[in-house]
Order: C-alpha cells, then sequence, then structure tokens
C-alpha cells in the first residue's frame, strides 16, 4: 500500500575510489577524468597526514593558504578546510589518519 510518504534517501557518492582500507591508513584514486567541480572544500573529522604515491602536478589548499603541491608528506588538522586542485593524469594518496 503506498501511503504518500517518500523515504529519505542519502547516496553517498566520491569523486575517488578506496583502493585499500586499513586500520592505520587509506590508499585512495581520484581518475583523470574527474570534472573539478567535485573537488569541493570539506573538513575531515579526524587529523590526517597524506603522501603522494608516484609522481603527480595535483595540488592541496588549506584554509587561508595558497595551492601548493604535494610534495612530501602534509599534515591537515581535525575540521581543517581544504581541497585537493586537478592537475593532469590520476592521483593516488596514502592517508594516514592520526
Amino acid at each position: 500500500m503506498n501511503t504518500g510518504k517518500i523515504k529519505n534517501i542519502k547516496f553517498n557518492i566520491t569523486p575517488y575510489t578506496d583502493l585499500e582500507v586499513t586500520d592505520k591508513y587509506i590508499i585512495r584514486e581520484f581518475t583523470e577524468n574527474i570534472d573539478p567541480i567535485e573537488l569541493m572544500w570539506h573538513r575531515d573529522d579526524e587529523d590526517r597526514t597524506i603522501e603522494i604515491i608516484g609522481e603527480t602536478d595535483w595540488l592541496i589548499q588549506l584554509d587561508n593558504q595558497l595551492p601548493s603541491s604535494l610534495k612530501g608528506p602534509i599534515f591537515i588538522p581535525r575540521h581543517m578546510w581544504h581541497r585537493t586542485i586537478k592537475g593532469t593524469g590520476p592521483l593516488k594518496i596514502k592517508i594516514y589518519k592520526n
């Protein structure tokens, strides 16, 4: 019987694929075909350190900072606004949840 009520359906669509997930880290990949509009400013619920896997010209931008390269480990404090800026080719990163 249809009561006319619509269930609240939530879709969790992400612009990336998690290739490997452990208790210590996540290996995440963004494809080269991603629309840059999908790479939105966001905050995470835990401290994170990210490292690039391979070479890339993609950038990261932290709140109130200019975009910077993804060279070396990058620490992102809990609830800090940040975004990824698309470069050429795919992006693969390793995320350590602190």
